[in-house]
């Protein structure tokens, strides 16, 4: 339980922040971002097959857990070296790489470790927990489960809160964001949690490999396609099911089975379009709360809340308003909804459309003119149509172009003419100061020390958090210590020492390069309700159908099976990043909403095809023809051995 714990404290809460650590710190733009995201979400979920077949044919569970919980750990330590900027940060420190090579090359090595970390325990955990008990210890065993699940739980919603926290603190030379602590943590608490999980081991109850029942239908499906295409000829005689071809092989039994799994596999084929919207929170849903206002974890809590509604006060009043509202159709439901999430969050998107800046483009700049004089100026920028007056401690309006320019003044006040880029941190505040003096200036914010300042310098940007912050600027020995106005969430500013301060005048003049983002985070809450509605219902019907309509030695199979619709439904989302040409994120959104609702009506109609069985009594009804058909040939071999008797007397004769 404690591994498991430690284990999804150390997955969510890393996955809370990845998205946030690629566009940020490597500095990749968010459709890279997005994709390589859940490129390693989708190995997460392809990893686990290849754990539960080490452990199933070789290794065993226990020294499956122990060994690729060391990888997960190692992983996460690679991660944390990653990002730590002043690996590379030589010469003057700037609080940024200043080769990603490096950076990149350890962070893909570490996500590479822990999804075969994560996926490779995932399938061992729980059912090494479940061989503990013995046959009479039902109930034991039930309560296992349930602290085990609550667990998992309680790990998500813990790490999606704290982690958050671990990167907002200050660390490095150039104080910034931690991303170091935020992987770190998780990194030692996968150590603990192995100590721990070690220590246990003479308590615990440990089962040979006994051979992986996914490898074996495997066999067996390959072994009937081989079989009939090698029979294809219509001189053999056809047979009901592909998978009776595989009769001259495997058991009948196995391969009825087979079959019963099969029905529910091939309903699975729609189901990752699902997966490929709900995976979506931790990549653009994160993005987009990045330009929101506020800060608060709600998807955990949600869940937490909304699975004993669902169990305690929904579903039973359906069920006593007489509505058959059949696992199939409960699945179907639970993707309409997801769904609908994403026509909400489009919704919120055109909002948020309105409320941002004017970015430039792709290999634009933008030009902004500061007047740090006591007098109307004029400005004439060559290869631009319009000139620019400045009023006096006023800055012109954003000009956005790609070329280079000559620009003029029309007369000797002091004007600065700045150039930048504009790549900005939307989910912190960001400063630089400009020295509107005839005297050098030594100036920090907070933790925050800046460069000496020349007479009409500036400095480049820096990150700060929201609220508040401690100014201290020195001019030939004098202090001023100043507390600055309250910076928001995404805004910019251009801070102008223009005088020294006095007991009524701080000296700084606040010049918003872009305003602060305006719409809070509250208003992702409405989408957010509705996924987890949809996952509770989905997600939860979904393994409870698939289990109750396949046999108990084949629910590793439709274990396999559900995963790799979530590894799939992530791949989706990866080309979507990759190849689509959507420039408005709300299109976006749209787009996925579409395609779960074509994908929902294609479910609905496939299920309406689908008889539901009982595996128990089909399982009871074979045994008894196995019964029968074992009575019948003892008898047969009775009655040969009679009749040979009989002969043998009549011989003797």
């Amino acid at each position: 339980v404690i591994n498991e714990f430690c284990e999804r404290f150390s997955y969510y809460g890393m996955r809370a922040v990845l998205v946030l650590y690629f566009r940020y710190f490597l500095r990749w733009d968010e459709d890279q971002a997005t994709a390589i995201y859940h490129a390693f979400v989708a190995l997460c979920y392809f990893t686990p097959i290849l754990g539960a077949i080490i452990a199933d044919s070789w290794l065993g569970k226990f020294k499956t857990i122990i060994y690729l919980s060391i990888v997960y750990a190692i992983g996460q330590l690679v991660m944390s070296i990653g990002a730590i900027a002043d690996l590379t940060d030589k010469g003057i420190p700037d609080g940024k790489p200043d080769s990603l090579t490096l950076h990149v090359a350890l962070s893909a090595t570490g996500l590479l470790l822990i999804a075969l970390g994560t996926g490779g325990i995932k399938p061992c955990v729980s059912s090494f927990g479940g061989d503990q008990f013995e046959e009479h210890q039902e109930n034991q065993r039930k309560r296992f489960f349930s602290i085990f699940y609550l667990s998992i739980n309680a790990g998500s919603l813990i790490s999606t809160i704290i982690t958050p926290v671990l990167r907002s603190q200050q660390c490095g030379k150039i104080p910034q964001e931690c991303y170091p602590l935020a992987f770190g943590v998780p990194a030692a608490l996968m150590v603990v949690a192995l100590i721990v999980f070690i220590l246990g081991s003479p308590l615990y109850k440990r089962e040979s490999p006994q051979g992986n029942i996914v490898v074996k239908v495997s066999k067996c499906v390959g072994f009937a396609i081989k079989n009939r295409f090698v029979h294809r000829s219509k001189e053999y005689p056809k047979r009901e099911h592909f998978l009776d071809w595989a009769i001259e092989k495997y058991d009948e039994h196995l391969i009825a089975q087979i079959k019963m799994v099969l029905k529910v596999l091939f309903l699975y084929i729609p189901l990752p379009m699902f997966w490929a919207l709900f995976d979506q929170q931790g990549s653009r849903w994160t993005f987009q709360a990045t330009v929101m206002d506020g800060d608060f974890t709600v998807n955990p809590i949600l869940i937490l809340i909304m699975v004993p509604i669902f169990d305690i006060v929904i579903y039973p009043l359906i069920n006593k308003c007489k509505i058959n509202f059949s696992p199939l159709r409960k699945i179907t439901v639970g993707m309409l909804i997801a769904g609908l999430a994403f026509v909400v969050a489009a919704l919120l998107q055109i909002q948020i459309d309105k409320t941002l800046p004017d970015f430039p483009g792709h290999k634009e700049s933008q030009i902004k003119i500061l007047n740090s004089g006591d007098s109307v100026v004029n400005v004439t920028i060559s290869g631009l149509k319009n000139s620019f007056t400045v009023q006096p401690l006023q800055v012109c309006g954003s000009i956005q172009s790609q070329h280079h320019h000559i620009y003029t003044v029309s007369n000797s006040m002091i004007i600065i003419i700045i150039y930048y880029l504009f790549t900005l941190n939307l989910i912190c505040s960001v400063s630089r100061f400009v020295n509107g003096l005839t005297n050098l200036v030594n100036i920090s914010m907070n933790d925050v020390n800046f460069e000496t300042l020349e007479t009409l310098s500036g400095t480049n940007y820096s990150l700060f958090t929201k609220g508040k912050k401690t100014i201290i600027y020195t001019v030939n020995g004098t202090e001023c210590k100043i507390t600055s106005i309250a910076f928001g969430y995404g805004s910019s500013f251009t801070i102008l020492l223009n005088s020294m301060c006095t007991s009524d005048d701080d000296g700084l003049i606040y010049i918003e390069d872009i305003k602060a983002n305006t719409i809070h985070m509250a208003w992702q809450i409405p989408q957010y309700f509705l996924m987890t509605c949809g996952e509770v219902i989905f997600s939860v019907t979904g393994l409870e159908f698939s289990y109750s309509q396949a046999p108990s030695n084949m629910k590793a199979v439709l274990q396999a099976g559900w995963l790799l619709t979530t590894a799939f439904g992530n791949i989706i989302v990866l080309i979507v990043a990759e190849v689509s040409s959507i420039e408005e994120q709300w299109a976006e959104y749209i787009l996925f909403a579409s395609l779960l609702g074509a994908v929902s009506i294609i479910f609905g109609i496939m299920a309406s095809f689908y008889v539901y069985v009982d595996p128990a009594e089909m399982e009871a009804e074979f045994e008894e023809k196995e019964r029968a058909k074992k009575k019948a040939e003892d008898l047969e071999s009775h009655s040969i051995h009679e009749n040979g008797n009989e002969t043998i007397a009549q011989s003797k004769f």
